[in-house]
């Protein structure tokens, strides 16, 4: 069944299932509190979350697998995008960064990594490669274009792409992330994109506020953050997602845990 799902689901936005979590970030905060204490400027909840989400692939591999050609194959490295706007306004201009962490890595060095390449994205008049390589293609006449986005998905399917483009481009890498957070509303379902071979992507909704009783009839305030998932069925059952997400949750509910590299990095078989 797992040779033959991408034949009978060639197309990522058909094979996607959504997985929503919420998640008690009490102990998220008191690091964060700690981590600003000592220096770490800016230091939020998204640094924690890919934090874990790279914790969680170096022991789960199998979640950062992507379809190929129709073919299901081990990612060798690890590649988050997410989308920054240079300025927190309705009309400022959006670009996308993706950040290549290594599976050892600890919070402090994702937090250092996220923010050398937010600064440098967000200074006045800066435009990376990303964003040149998207203004060539809008300038094209529309036919070219559509020839031209043709020809990307040819190559694309036979693994034929360059590396320079796969590199620049949004629509490859293991997850993408949408902090909806920061604008205050609760997370989205959002779609897969068919081009390109992102397994994964990933919306956080806004923090709030629970109160419930505990097991002792007790009023207990709780800080959550929602979540949203959607996920590429063809890359692996979903006893191993259950697994690799249920990773993830223990980690956010213990990021002391990211202060540590890992004791083992875990291969994937394919």
């Amino acid at each position: 069944m797992d040779a033959v799902s991408p034949f009978i689901m060639p197309n990522r936005t058909g094979a996607s299932n959504i997985f929503q979590a919420t998640v008690d970030i009490g102990r998220c905060e008191e690091l964060l509190r700690q981590k600003k204490a000592e220096g770490l400027k800016g230091i939020g909840m998204m640094h924690i979350f890919m934090a874990a989400y790279v914790r969680m692939l170096s022991q789960y591999p199998g979640v950062n697998r992507f379809i190929r050609g129709q073919r299901v194959y081990a990612r060798k490295n690890i590649e988050i995008c997410l989308t920054i706007k240079k300025e927190l306004k309705l009309n400022a201009p959006e670009t996308v960064i993706k950040l290549c962490p290594s599976p050892s890595d600890t919070l402090d060095v994702i937090y250092s990594q996220l923010q050398e390449e937010i600064i440098k994205n967000k200074e006045e008049g800066d435009q990376n490669s990303m964003d040149s390589f998207a203004r060539l293609l809008i300038y094209m006449p529309r036919v070219l274009l559509k020839f031209v986005v043709w020809m990307l998905k040819f190559f694309d399917y036979f693994g034929m792409l360059p590396r320079a483009l796969t590199k620049l481009s949004p629509f490859h890498g293991s997850m993408f992330i949408t902090n909806l957070g920061s604008l205050g509303i609760p997370p989205v379902c959002h779609h897969l994109y068919n081009f390109g071979n992102l397994p994964v992507f990933v919306a956080m909704g806004t923090k709030r506020t629970e109160y419930v009783l505990n097991k002792d009839g007790e009023v207990e305030k709780r800080r959550l953050i929602d979540f949203t998932f959607m996920c590429d069925e063809r890359i692996c059952d979903g006893h191993y997602y259950a697994t690799a997400f249920k990773k993830l949750k223990r980690l956010l509910e213990k990021p002391e845990e990211l202060l540590t590299a890992p004791e083992t990095v875990v291969e994937d078989i394919r």
